[in-house]
């Protein structure tokens, strides 16, 4: 994370170099950014305290519950007891839930899907009101974001903001038009922003 705030800080003070190289930004298609967001955020994101989830079992109604992640990152499953949630993923708990349940119910399969979220972490720097790191309830768009980091300064660049993202070990640069899509345009700019994402305000 610290190399990430240090491109931040590099990009606030030369980024008129960075917006004219064009090869550095990433043009992605809306629905497929949008299931790539929704695969993300379900594959990667650590469960914690207070996020909300459901298990249910196929065949099986009785067991599908909602359960929210307890303080002390537990939670307790039908036949199954308590189990550790924080800091596994989904896919990392269904696993773990179908392995205890395997010995209790024939062919248990199991399904473990993110309801909410509460520690899904944005970041907004830059020139807004409010500059920080968001804790959000789930996936928030670049809009969303600025709103939350209380809007832009009078001395802003509007045209100029960008979303930094690293993902798959790769570093990806997305422009966005504050002024364009607030008046209805480019709104493929608006994209949905994943954990860890960086909106820079120049």
């Amino acid at each position: 994370m610290q190399a990430r705030w240090q491109l931040v800080l590099s990009l606030g003070l030369s980024l008129a170099v960075i917006l004219g190289c064009s090869p550095n930004f990433t043009q992605t298609d809306p629905q497929a950014e949008a299931l790539l967001v929704a695969k993300v955020a379900q594959e990667n994101y650590q469960l914690g305290p207070a996020d909300e989830i459901e298990i249910s079992v196929w065949k099986e109604p009785d067991m599908t519950k909602q359960l929210a992640v307890r303080p002390d990152g537990k939670i307790t499953y039908p036949l199954v007891g308590e189990i550790q949630a924080a800091g596994l993923t989904v896919g990392q708990l269904q696993g773990e839930i179908s392995k205890r349940l395997s010995k209790l119910v024939t062919d248990a399969n199991v399904t473990v899907i993110l309801l909410k979220t509460q520690h899904y972490k944005i970041y907004v720097t830059g020139k807004v009101n409010k500059p920080g790191d968001f804790l959000v309830g789930g996936p928030t768009n670049v809009m969303q974001a600025i709103s939350m980091a209380g809007g832009l300064t009078p001395y802003a660049s509007p045209k100029s903001i960008v979303v930094l993202r690293s993902l798959g070990g790769k570093d990806n640069i997305y422009p966005f038009n504050y002024q364009g899509v607030s008046r209805g345009e480019s709104l493929e700019q608006n994209r949905t922003l994943l954990p860890g994402d960086v909106v820079v305000v120049p």
